[in-house]
């Protein structure tokens, strides 16, 4: 039997990509604002590639450490539904941009130990969903997409009380896998679907989400 499970694709470059993510079976999409990423898009492309979601299809923007008038510009542009943030957002900065903005705000927070875990309590009083992802290596140049999962036996059991989903080094093969030990009922998907970075691949999309569904 199908299980409900929410995929996200991160990190889409083209209105191709999206059309392929769309019909692959993501629920997300995610668009990269980060210059320092291989899957970084401009603002006009951004808003080409938008255009090319089927209705039904969530459009996120992944934005780090982002100031206001970045922010309004990008969403004067760009339809997007919610806002990820994926830097070292407080979660005051998290409130501000829920009530500046009015769109979901989801907060990315990495996780490497069990130390790490508190963070999550913090953000999900202020945040409308959580992304878990692994903990960047030191002197990593992204907050994320870096292709690295962390242990998922340190969130198995645990639950809170707004939607989350599981980053980090997943890939069509470990999918089902990170649903079981973890009870993640959304994945977020960037480079395990690539041929290389920022070139999404259909086969490997599908194979994702099947697999998670499966």
């Amino acid at each position: 039997m199908q299980q409900n499970i929410s995929v996200k694709i991160c990190g889409i470059t083209s209105p191709l990509a999206m059309e392929q993510a769309a019909e692959a079976g993501a629920r997300y999409t995610g668009l990269v604002f980060f210059e320092k990423s291989p899957r970084n898009v401009t603002i006009e492309q951004a808003r080409a590639i938008a255009l090319a979601a089927p209705i039904g299809v969530a459009k996120v923007a992944l934005t780090v450490n982002a100031d206001d008038a970045f922010l309004e510009s990008m969403l004067g542009q760009v339809a997007i539904d919610m806002i990820q943030l994926h830097g070292k957002e407080t979660p005051e900065r998290v409130a501000d941009v829920k009530a500046k903005f009015g769109l979901p705000v989801m907060k990315a927070i990495g996780v490497a130990t069990q130390d790490d875990l508190a963070q999550l309590e913090v953000y999900a009083k202020v945040a409308d969903q959580i992304l878990v992802d692994a903990k960047p290596p030191k002197g990593a140049d992204l907050p994320g997409g870096n292709g690295l999962a962390f242990d998922w036996n340190l969130l198995a059991g645990r639950r809170w009380t707004l939607p989350w989903m599981l980053a980090g080094g997943l890939t069509p093969q470990t999918a089902k896998l990170a649903i079981d030990m973890t009870g993640a009922r959304q994945l977020d998907v960037s480079s395990g679907v690539e041929t290389s970075p920022g070139v999404k691949d259909v086969a490997k999309m599908r194979a994702f989400v099947q697999a998670a569904q499966a």
